[in-house]
């Protein structure tokens, strides 16, 4: 039977597999029974090699191709975990957990790579050996770093790595990519400001911690405005100032919450640099004592030149020239998979979700169409990277 209806007649169970994923979201590292699904489908498939506990929660298939000839060996991920939103659907497999929900399509991501080592294993058509990484944690929980502490490149002997997502807006059967940053790093701060609180009615005996934080905001926007250069990207979001229990009282604490986005090491070693430094200078400034926690959370996504190259060929040769974009502009959204590009040479790809709500929204949705797309795409990747050569 040719590949395209041996996918399309997996369709229908991985769409059922990918519903129950939907209706039963797990954050974080608490990815028990999405984990326990997937190693106890890998086993019943077939697949060579499953273990689990990788990464704390994360789940490894090991698929190895009729012939082992060429040495390679290549590994394919999926994240596994949901986010705290409440789901605002009406779909009959809407979440049954308040407060969790697969509105990212990580519940799509792990079901398609499902399919795909469903397929591999009963075909087995290619010359190596491939590796389906299920991982935990990359809504902001860094699942990927912590699967490379694992030992995951070293024990399974991955030598290129590739991942994918879902992006809404691109139509089902489309895909996007870029040579270099891909996504942004994302780097998080925590100011902690104490003052002299009192009456409100008597502003000039107090230390209003509050007035001078706004100053505070506004400073942090010339690190955008006049420290980087305006052909780089960065970005420097405040999203949270707490203060204050009432309308006639100035408080004596204030806490600042936000993210730093950039796309090169020396645009975030510069943001840093200048964020302590401006700091610094407010807390002297304004006579106020001032605690700064600013850490460094995911790297920048960087696609590798010879990877990219490779799955934009693969997906022009399965999907038509006319299916892939190679000059997406990067995002300035961050994701983990960029642990994994750093161990190894990779390239991670958007795949069309079509009309659907945006990522992170309460009404997202994974369309299922897109499940054979993907399908195919990750089993193509195995065997037109480790092609059986006749002898």
């Amino acid at each position: 039977m040719p590949k395209s209806e041996l996918i399309a007649a997996l369709a229908p169970e991985i769409s059922a597999i990918r519903r129950d994923f939907h209706r039963n979201p797990e954050l974080l590292y608490d990815v028990q029974r999405t984990a326990g699904i997937v190693a106890d489908k890998l086993k019943e498939w077939g697949v060579d090699e499953v273990i689990t506990g990788i990464g704390r929660t994360g789940v490894v298939g090991v698929i190895k191709g009729k012939k082992q000839n060429s040495g390679k060996v290549i590994g394919l991920r999926a994240d596994m975990d949901a986010l705290p939103i409440h789901e605002e659907t009406n779909l009959e497999h809407r979440s049954t957990v308040p407060g969790k929900m697969h509105a990212c399509g990580h519940d799509g991501h792990t079901a398609m790579l499902l399919g795909a080592a469903k397929y591999l294993a009963e075909t087995r058509d290619f010359d190596g050996t491939a590796i389906m990484i299920f991982q935990p944690a990359e809504e902001g929980g860094a699942g990927g770093k912590e699967m490379c502490k694992d030992g995951l490149m070293e024990r399974f002997g991955v030598q290129e790595v590739y991942g994918l997502h879902n992006m809404p807006g691109l139509p089902v059967g489309k895909f996007a990519i870029r040579k270099g940053p891909m996504m942004a790093a994302a780097d998080r701060f925590l100011i902690k400001i104490e003052g002299r609180g009192g009456h409100a009615a008597k502003p000039n005996e107090t230390n209003d911690p509050l007035i001078a934080s706004c100053h505070l905001v506004t400073a942090l926007q010339t690190i955008v405005a006049r420290n980087a250069d305006p052909l780089e990207s960065l970005v420097v979001s405040v999203t949270q100032i707490k203060a204050g229990d009432t309308f006639n009282v100035i408080p004596q604490h204030v806490e600042i919450k936000g993210t730093v986005r950039t796309l090169s090491p020396e645009m975030r070693d510069l943001a840093e640099k200048r964020f302590r430094e401006i700091v610094a200078g407010f807390a002297l400034s304004f006579n106020l004592l001032c605690d700064l926690a600013y850490d460094r959370g995911y790297p920048v996504t960087f696609n590798h030149a010879g990877q990219t190259d490779f799955v934009t060929s693969a997906a022009k040769n399965v999907f038509g020239a006319e299916a892939i974009e190679t000059e997406i502009p990067p995002t300035m959204g961050s994701e983990d998979f960029s642990y994994m590009l750093e161990e190894r040479p990779g390239a991670y790809i958007f795949m069309g979700n079509g009309d659907s709500a945006g990522l992170h929204h309460p009404a997202y949705e994974f369309d299922d169409k897109a499940i054979p797309v993907g399908v195919t795409y990750w089993a193509s990747l195995v065997e037109i990277a480790m092609p059986q050569r006749a002898v």
